[in-house]
């Protein structure tokens, strides 16, 4: 980290700072750091991750309405410096990460006086949370002081435990932790209809939690899910029931006791979407098997997720799918057709894995 050296506004000591975080949602600390990214650089860009993603308790605003927020607590003059850009995540390819970073700053960083234009990173360091910091050794490194007693995770626990408590914190504890146009912006959003979803998935949440309470250790769940390719066709099933009631994911689901990996995969294609390949065919289209832990990956808690990938050979006739009664809709879905926020948990990255998907969605 380079040290800060004193402000001086005819002077800055960058031409571009860069500020990477998810702003879920944008709280005082996050204001902090862009301040002070203000008084020391020329030019500041704000990479919002975990831009189209589906809505989920981790992820409760989509980017645009964080770029909103964002914007809302900035004066014209400040807002004519900053650049507030979508970054899609890359879950298991931090290289894929790192170069989709590295060329938005590339074409947005303003070049000064005709010679490559100084830049740094800047962030208030949260051991695992700012792991990006080390990522970039061609940028210096600016760490600014953290605000302290501010927690966009305790935020979030506050607003979606229910309607009341949400409503209560909004009126009263909100403006500790948030700029006043945040609050007026999530007074909003508790009217909505996906405030409600969300805090039914609170509510479901902590009955899971709560029926693992007794437990000797932290639950660890295993799950094995398929990514069956044929013709530039993904099969997926559409969601019925929170969470992620109306999103995408691919088949799949727990382990039994006595199950292997693989057979726990096919029984998921045999009986949820009744795939119609002899099992001896789809095991001759076994192409690829990965083991995807991201630690906050599902919502239940920590969820390790075995997928298998098979690649079908191409057919001018998709394979049937027999609709199972009150179960979630299977269909074949079109490679061009996928995007990131109508996809389950991390479902849109498992694809990616396999099939070599671009990094760098714009959006519709």
């Amino acid at each position: 980290m380079c040290p800060l050296p004193d402000a001086d506004a005819s002077s800055p000591d960058f031409d571009c700072l860069v500020f990477i975080g998810r702003f879920q949602p944008p709280h005082l600390g996050h204001l902090a750091v862009i301040h002070e990214a203000l008084k020391r650089a020329r030019q500041v860009i704000v990479l919002v991750g975990s831009a189209w993603q589906a809505r989920s308790l981790r992820n409760p605003w989509r980017f645009d309405e964080r770029r909103r927020m964002l914007r809302n607590a900035f004066d014209a003059d400040d807002n004519a410096r900053l650049e507030i850009v979508p970054l899609l995540d890359a879950l298991y390819n931090n290289d894929v990460w790192v170069r989709d970073v590295q060329r938005k700053v590339r074409d947005i960083a303003s070049p000064s006086q005709a010679r490559l234009p100084r830049i740094g990173l800047i962030g208030a360091s949260r051991g695992q949370s700012s792991y990006y910091l080390s990522l970039f050794p061609q940028w210096e490194s600016v760490s600014v002081p953290m605000v302290e007693g501010i927690s966009a995770s305790q935020i979030r626990e506050r607003l979606f435990r229910s309607a009341i408590a949400a409503a209560d914190y909004a009126s009263a504890g909100a403006s500790h932790d948030l700029p006043p146009g945040v609050v007026k912006s999530i007074k909003g959003f508790l009217e909505s209809e996906a405030f409600e979803e969300l805090v039914e998935e609170q509510g479901l949440l902590d009955q899971y939690r709560q029926a693992w309470a007794q437990a000797p250790y932290p639950p660890v769940f295993v799950t094995a899910c398929a990514v069956v390719v044929q013709s530039g066709h993904v099969l997926l099933v559409k969601r019925t029931a929170a969470p992620g009631k109306g999103l995408y994911a691919l088949p799949g689901g727990f382990i039994s006791p006595q199950e292997r990996l693989l057979d726990a995969c096919l029984r998921e294609l045999r009986e949820r979407v009744r795939l119609k390949v002899p099992e001896p065919v789809l095991k001759g289209s076994l192409r690829g098997q990965r083991l995807f832990d991201e630690p906050h990956r599902s919502w239940r808690g920590r969820t390790l997720a075995e997928a298998f990938y098979f690649a079908l050979r191409p057919e001018q006739q998709l394979p049937q799918l027999k609709p199972v009664k009150g179960g979630d809709h299977a269909r074949w879905v079109p490679l061009a057709d996928l995007e990131p926020d109508a996809l389950f948990e991390d479902h849109f990255f498992i694809i990616q894995n396999f099939l070599g998907l671009p990094a760098d969605f714009s959006g519709p």
